[in-house]
């Protein structure tokens, strides 16, 4: 049962703060474009260096091997040092890293290029969801997190049609050059708009507040029960979502027998209006929170049932055979997946709090792109042994209805956690379930 005490009253979205939320969704898209950019140039990179397809496999997976791995350490360095410069320390390695890529001559130096932009891009999520939930007041973070979710949905969309252009009318080489020389443009803005101070998060979450005066420890955060929910709704969505960005382009082309660019303009249209859903969603988030609305119902609502009806009608992509309704479908699906992105993050900086976002996002995200190594490979051994894509669409439906569940069932009430050894508890007679 719900009790308000009064709505949580938004403050004024000052410009500085829009300034601050748009450098960040823009270093989300630089990040998904720069990932996918060997995705982009592999049909030339590999005839030009004479690699073989299991060196190109090799590649293509090999970004999540560091970007994974490193997101723990990530999450514990923007906790304890100043999130600012990290952040532009990571875009500058991975600026580097894909410039670099356009200069390597053999596999061994294009494999350390790749893990270098995987280190980089680990410390992106763990420093964005600390800024957010130290700058932004709570009934702002949901279109923050829109604008970021914004940019992992167009940088696949956007960097697949501009980039195969560019590569197209410069070659490979020189388009990984001018890439990573415009990802570094980035650090200019930023250096100049950074948020300053010690920001309000710990003022304003919603809920019973009590706030650390030291980050919560990582064996704190893994005795959560909630924090077990969040780690598996992100695996679960993240492997739609790779998916979605790895193996439905092969599938439109091979077996709904698409052309190359009409395979691009659905995937394009589908990235588009996933776009647009993160960023209503995020709005949708903000405006009932600020109602007075429970945190706790409108998150799950929003996470939950965005997953679980992306999961439920992903299946039917493959299940349909007619080609308009299909791709109708498809989405559809992208625009449900929409409604849970900026609000997972939301609800990851509520129950974290200020000082343990980082580690919290950290461990989070490690879990989350365990999908990026094996919604790839397990789709591909499923099409191999069965020769038919249906078992590959079918698990994905489930997983995406697991990751459903675990939203509704496995995270608890979205409230700040009283971190057991570092608290001291303030009251906020805000908004509790």
């Amino acid at each position: 049962m719900s009790s308000l005490a009064q709505p949580l009253e938004p403050p004024r979205f000052p410009l500085e703060l829009k300034r601050v939320a748009v450098l960040l969704g823009l270093s989300i898209f630089i990040n998904y474009v720069d990932r996918g950019s060997l995705s982009i140039a592999a049909p030339l990179l590999k005839d030009d260096l004479h690699l073989s397809a299991s060196q190109l496999g090799i590649l293509l997976s090999s970004f999540f091997w560091t970007y994974a791995f490193c997101q723990i350490l990530s999450g514990w360095a923007v906790d304890r040092f100043n999130v600012n410069w990290l952040l532009a320390i990571g875009v500058a390695i991975w600026s580097a890293a894909t410039l670099s890529t356009g200069l390597v001559r053999n596999f061994a130096l294009l494999l350390t290029a790749r893990l270098l932009l995987g280190i980089g891009e680990s410390a992106s999520y763990p420093a964005v969801n600390k800024i957010i939930v130290t700058h932004f007041h709570a009934s702002q973070r949901g279109r923050a997190n829109g604008m970021v979710s914004a940019g992992w949905a167009s940088g696949p969309a956007i960097g697949t049609l501009v980039g195969g252009l560019l590569v197209a009318h410069v070659g490979w080489r020189m388009f990984f050059v001018v890439l990573g020389f415009a990802s570094a443009i980035w650090l200019l803005p930023w250096l100049k708009w950074m948020p300053k101070g010690a920001g309000i998060g710990a003022l304003q979450a919603p809920g019973r507040a009590a706030q650390p005066s030291s980050p919560a420890s990582m064996l704190e955060i893994l005795q959560q029960r909630s924090a077990w929910g969040t780690f598996v709704g992100l695996f679960c969505f993240n492997y739609l979502w790779y998916f979605l960005i790895t193996w439905l382009p092969y599938y439109l082309v091979k077996h709904r027998n698409f052309s190359l660019q009409t395979m691009s303009y659905t995937l394009g249209t589908a990235f588009f209006m996933l776009a647009i859903s993160v960023l209503t969603a995020g709005w949708i988030a903000d405006r009932s929170i600020t109602a007075g609305k429970s945190p706790t119902r409108v998150l799950k609502a929003l996470c939950g049932g965005g997953l679980g009806i992306a999961g439920l009608s992903f299946v039917l992509v493959f299940l349909v055979a007619n080609q308009t309704v299909a791709m109708l479908i498809l989405i559809f699906s992208c625009m449900a997946l929409g409604l849970c992105s900026p609000n997972l993050w939301t609800m990851t900086q509520i129950l974290a709090g200020p000082g343990t976002a980082g580690k919290w996002t950290g461990l989070e995200n490690f879990c989350g792109n365990l999908a990026g190594i094996s919604a790839p490979i397990v789709a591909g051994y499923v099409v191999d042994r069965t020769g038919s894509f249906f078992w590959a669409f079918a698990i994905t439906s489930v997983i995406a209805l697991i990751g459903a569940a675990s939203y509704f069932l496995v995270v608890g009430q979205v409230v700040p956690i009283s971190w057991a050894s570092h608290t001291t508890t303030t009251s906020s007679s805000v908004i509790t379930e």
